[in-house]
């Protein structure tokens, strides 16, 4: 995979370049792997942004989780000539709206997108986010999509943590990550 001319380990590199480490973030142990730098750059956004897009080609909109995966999902659309749907936390959207709740390793979320408004049936998604640890936010964002039929095509991420499992909560949708720790 290519991006803006960039073999995509040059894309990894970028990506681990900019990353910062936050320590104890959100609480003691964690290491939490910030991209805010990483999209604040211009060189960077412009490489996750193609190479994102690659993954997403043909399809018809793009999925981003809120918050960060809005950021992902309007550049890429844009690149590709797509709509973007923003998948929102609860409480965020007025009704009517198709909720889905899911567990976290702290309690329980909700993800939710429009019951009106946008046709979902039968289109071709891409879901982006840019962290993937469990699996609980992008698991519960395909369930959602589908359930307003959707054809849910793949899932893309900017940062895998290995470790957390979360690629197994995926199976077998196809999942791209641009840069796996």
């Amino acid at each position: 995979m290519k991006a803006a001319g960039r073999p995509a380990d040059d894309v990894a590199g970028i990506i681990a370049s900019l990353t910062r480490e936050v320590a104890d973030f959100p609480s003691p142990g964690i290491a939490f792997k910030d991209l805010t730098p990483v999209f604040a750059d211009a060189a960077g956004l412009a490489a996750v942004t193609a190479a994102l897009a690659q993954v997403a080609a043909g399809v018809e909109l793009v999925a981003g989780i809120d918050a960060r995966g809005f950021l992902l999902a309007g550049a890429i659309a844009d690149r590709l000539d797509v709509g973007a749907l923003a998948v929102r936390k609860g409480g965020k959207l007025p009704p009517p709206v198709l909720s889905e709740a899911y567990q976290l390793e702290y309690g329980q979320a909700v993800l939710e997108i429009p019951a009106d408004g946008v046709e979902l049936a039968g289109r071709r998604v891409v879901i982006v986010d840019d962290v993937l640890a469990t699996g609980g936010t992008l698991a519960a964002a395909q369930r959602l999509l589908r359930r307003a039929g959707a054809e849910v095509v793949a899932a893309a991420v900017v940062l895998e943590l290995a470790e957390m499992g979360g690629r197994a909560a995926m199976a077998p949708l196809p999942l791209h990550s641009l840069l796996a720790l």
